[in-house]
């Protein structure tokens, strides 16, 4: 027996009250306005059964009114316009059926891709902590089932045990950056006049280390030292901290990066080159996506491909943009755009 899909007996619940609340609605509409529409024809009748009590009713109508209704004609009004409003009321159910169906998916549809990214979430977040956990329980088991060890064998377990323990917490500080309980979580709060040029320096000498390793020169390019943004310093020289460890790391050896910062019109652009394998541009808006990684030569590189999830949150919390330009084998652009601040 198939499981029934919750989104879809709550999308048929939400139809059935917006159904009902109209058609309470309606109902009581028609009967208010049935009772308006009739009063009058009512009170006529009354006349009109009085007049034939006297017996003056032909005269009354030869005389007076000669094309005036009998109480048939007055009953059969009445009984139409009770015919129409339950037609009506019956078309307004019918419509507000469709209606009702069409605006509970809508209403409904932010809430099921929150619950259905929040399970993709879960899902690649257990994922990637059972790798580094099995890593860990493998070795220390391992370690355990040794009658003797060696104090050299021991320090090497115990090392080995300390980049599982510290893949695990950047994993963990990602995730909290993610789900804004760590990274971004007081943009508002700490909003404050940036100087681009003070950031990208920043950001500069914390990935100079993995530069060297690889023999990578790094070029940044300022139009003018004076350029300034509004908003979280911190998570700014993050955002640019992440896109330059992204060029490093899927750039070859002895290449370049540049970090080109320009002033556009209210705007300032910051464009970080590398020289490296490229991205094949039907993976280009995936790879802002939570742990997702390209190709097999690029899902190599270390990572657990959360850096650019974290990119594209700051930007947003900014009110930035971002966009890359890349071809296969032939480097990576990434351009983005936050709004400069004069004062």
């Amino acid at each position: 027996m198939m499981k029934s899909n919750p989104f879809d007996t709550a999308r048929v619940q939400l139809t059935v009250w917006y159904v009902l609340i109209i058609f309470v609605i309606s109902g009581l509409f028609s009967v208010a306005f049935y009772q308006a529409a009739t009063k009058e024809i009512d009170n006529i009748i009354e006349r009109l059964k009085f007049e034939e009590l006297r017996g003056e009713i032909e005269l009354f109508r030869i005389l007076k009114q000669p094309s005036a209704p009998t109480i048939e004609d007055l009953q059969q009004h009445k009984e139409r316009t009770m015919v129409s409003l339950i037609a009506a009321n019956g078309a307004i159910l019918i419509v507000t059926a469709g209606f009702g169906y069409w605006l509970a998916g809508r209403t409904l549809k932010p809430i099921k891709t929150m619950v259905e990214d929040q399970n993709r979430f879960i899902s690649d977040a257990s994922h990637e902590l059972r790798t580094p956990i099995a890593t860990l329980r493998a070795e220390m088991e391992g370690g355990l089932m040794e009658r003797k060890i060696t104090d050299s064998s021991a320090r090497k377990l115990v090392n080995s045990n300390l980049e599982e323990l510290s893949r695990l917490q950047n994993l963990t500080n990602n995730l909290l950056s993610l789900t804004g309980l760590g990274l971004g979580k007081n943009h508002k709060e700490k909003k404050e006049n940036i100087n681009v040029a003070e950031i990208v320096d920043v950001a500069k000498n914390r990935v100079n280390a993995l530069a060297k390793a690889k023999s990578i020169k790094i070029t940044a390019k300022i139009s003018s030292q004076k350029l300034k943004v509004s908003g979280n310093k911190e998570n700014l020289t993050e955002l640019i901290t992440i896109l330059m460890e992204n060029a490093i790391k899927y750039s070859p050896q002895k290449s370049a990066v540049t970090i080109d910062v320009k002033k556009l019109t209210k705007k300032v652009e910051i464009v970080i080159t590398d020289q490296g394998m490229g991205i094949a541009k039907d993976e280009q808006e995936k790879i802002f996506e939570r742990f997702y990684r390209t190709d097999k030569s690029r899902s190599t590189t270390e990572g657990f491909g959360l850096g650019l999830s974290i990119a594209k949150k700051i930007i947003d919390d900014h009110s930035g943009t971002i966009e890359v330009k890349s071809k296969n084998g032939k480097g990576s652009t990434f351009i983005v755009t936050l709004l400069e601040n004069n004062s």
